[in-house]
């Protein structure tokens, strides 16, 4: 069984009239080990761009991971591989095989990666139909509540109008996780990060087909070593208190606000997906009533779930002080992943104004990040910015756009801009 431990970071000082209150949980579990796959609880599903695009090199480096990707996966996890093109095909188990899913032993790893090797380029690329036949399929393994794909693509979502695949992403949220991978420079980052954010999984970009292997095989060798299904973060807050807002900020920014469901009536669940033995935070900003000074109030308790059962709880202050010492502090902790939630935010916005021949805004947007970048040491969001402004003054945030720059280097920055680095503690 695993073990949760939570940490609370936070200045639990407010002024006189202060409302707000910040704080910093660090969730960490161990023991989680191996996912159970004796029990057939796991599940993983490869799904591979067939389209016209992918001919040649694209496509041969895509089955080749794949086949990889099939070595990684452990023995009695049930598994399936599609090949999406404007339609969806389940490439194996074969389509005339009775099971829709088979657990994975070594007769069907073979045969798995000799159906792989058949895959041929052809069509469109419509993405709703690959996740809803992934979805279809992963629904007849109902004993399998861990369930994990991964997505890969060279081109955009041409086929089908961008509503279209929204409502299917809509649709399949909370029934698997998915990471999603693009490779060279054809496809959008937008597209993907709509997958990725929603199905609780992460977008990157494989700038040479190449290194797709080893990303499949780093990707399933991390679903494989996770031995929690789902959890979930709860945050009780008291009577008359607003949850401001609840974000994963470590290791990559997720905004899970808008995924809040009632746990009762003064506690908010939220999905975190699988663990393995790691350590996440997360940022919860609550509003309470102002009190006089000298009080003290619990502003939140933030805990983590698996199966409905509490594993671990940590407690928010706060208290009421005329002492301008004490409330004028910030805690590291919430400055530093503050500024590194507002570094993705302008990264993507100033790309996008850059895109759409917006010169001023992107260079705002773009210097501002670069100054967020230099004050939370985010050194890999820096070397990333340099690819694309040419930078005066780091710490006033003071850039020039490059002329002619490489896509690979504007989908690299878009694709790494909610990656951040851990506080230092």
């Amino acid at each position: 069984m695993a073990v949760f431990t939570a940490e609370v970071f936070q200045n639990e000082f407010l002024p006189q009239g202060g409302t707000d209150v910040h704080a910093i949980v660090t969730l960490t579990s161990s023991g989680a080990g191996a996912a159970a796959t004796a029990s057939g609880g796991v599940a993983e599903i490869i799904m591979v761009d067939t389209s016209g695009s992918m001919s040649g090199r694209n496509l041969d480096a895509a089955k080749h991971a794949a086949q990889v990707a099939v070595d990684q996966i452990a023995d009695g996890t049930w598994f399936a591989i599609v090949g999406g093109s404007h339609v969806a095909q389940r490439i194996f188990p074969y389509p005339n095989a009775v099971r829709d899913m088979v657990q994975m032993e070594p007769g069907a790893r073979f045969e798995a990666k000799r159906a792989i090797s058949t895959l041929m380029p052809s069509g469109g690329t419509a993405m709703s139909t690959w996740l809803a036949l992934t979805d279809r399929l992963f629904a007849t393994v109902p004993q399998a509540p861990q369930r994990h794909a991964i997505l890969l693509t060279d081109g955009k979502n041409e086929s089908e109008p961008r509503a279209a695949l929204s409502a299917v992403v809509r649709k399949v949220t909370g029934h698997f996780q998915c990471d999603a991978r693009g490779v060279g420079a054809n496809w959008q980052v937008d597209e993907l990060r709509e997958i990725s954010t929603a199905l609780l999984g992460t977008v990157d970009l494989i700038a040479h087909p190449d290194d797709i292997a080893e990303d499949f095989r780093d990707l399933v060798q991390r679903s494989m070593s996770r031995g929690i299904a789902d959890a979930e973060l709860r945050v009780w807050a008291p009577q008359g208190a607003q949850v401001l807002f609840v974000r994963q900020v470590a290791p990559t920014v997720e905004d899970l606000t808008s995924r809040r469901v009632a746990v009762n009536a003064l506690t908010s669940g939220y999905p975190t997906g699988s663990w393995g033995d790691e350590s996440r935070d997360y940022h919860v900003a609550v509003r309470v009533g102002s009190k006089p000074v000298g009080s003290e109030q619990l502003a939140a308790r933030v805990q983590i779930a698996v199966g409905g059962e509490v594993l671990a709880s940590g407690l928010v202050k706060a208290r009421w002080s005329d002492d301008d010492s004490l409330t004028a502090r910030i805690s590291p902790e919430v400055a530093h992943y503050t500024g590194q939630a507002e570094l993705a935010s302008v990264i993507q916005e100033g790309l996008a104004a850059k895109a759409a021949g917006d010169e001023a805004t992107a260079t705002v947007k773009l210097g501002r990040a670069v100054q967020l970048a230099q004050e939370t040491g985010n050194d890999e969001a820096t070397s990333r910015l340099k690819r694309v402004v040419e930078i005066d003054d780091p710490e006033q945030g003071t850039v020039r756009l490059k002329r002619n720059t490489d896509k690979l280097d504007e989908m690299a920055l878009d694709t790494a801009s909610t990656k951040t680095t851990r506080v230092r503690k």
